[in-house]
């Protein structure tokens, strides 16, 4: 299916020279659950899901309620002890990511890819907190804003 009509796309937001994916149309969509059904296809079976804070948490929940158990990645100050946690850098200065330590193999789950500064800091992170990742996998791949990668995604935009 063409997913790609599910998505919005507005222009210079959240600032100028933004084209921003506006997924709120598919989530609201009856069709939501093909999509999640489509991205599960994509990866290979994991223990764990893990939703990056915080639109991955929608796509990694929907996905564990198929299969795997779901681990949140959030910001720092976010989770109970203990944790373990991953600073990382962002166009205008840097942030922290925390996990809960544990074993198995996860697959690492977003809504967007675009230029892997997250993703990057999220697969140190489950390795340092004992994870194996698996796979990574996106609604959305912004394949314009980077280079060739190893991730999955259901919709691409080059």
């Amino acid at each position: 299916m063409n997913w790609k009509k599910y998505i919005n796309e507005i222009n210079d937001f959240p600032k100028p020279g933004i084209s921003f994916k506006d997924i709120s149309p598919l989530l609201k969509s009856p069709n939501f659950s093909f999509v999640i059904e489509e991205m599960r296809m994509l990866v290979s079976n994991p223990d764990y899901w893990i939703g990056i804070d915080s639109r991955g948490f929608i796509f990694a929940s929907a996905l564990a309620s198929i299969d795997g158990g779901l681990i949140m990645c959030r910001k720092k100050g976010k989770l109970p002890p203990p944790v373990i946690s991953q600073e990382y850098t962002l166009e205008y200065g840097t942030d922290v990511l925390e996990i809960q330590p544990g074993k198995g193999k996860v697959v690492i789950v977003d809504d967007v890819y675009a230029t892997g500064g997250t993703m990057n800091a999220v697969e140190q992170l489950c390795v340092k907190a004992g994870y194996t990742v698996v796979d990574k996998l996106v609604l959305i791949d912004l394949k314009f804003l980077h280079g060739p990668t190893n991730i999955k995604s259901l919709i691409q935009y080059v």
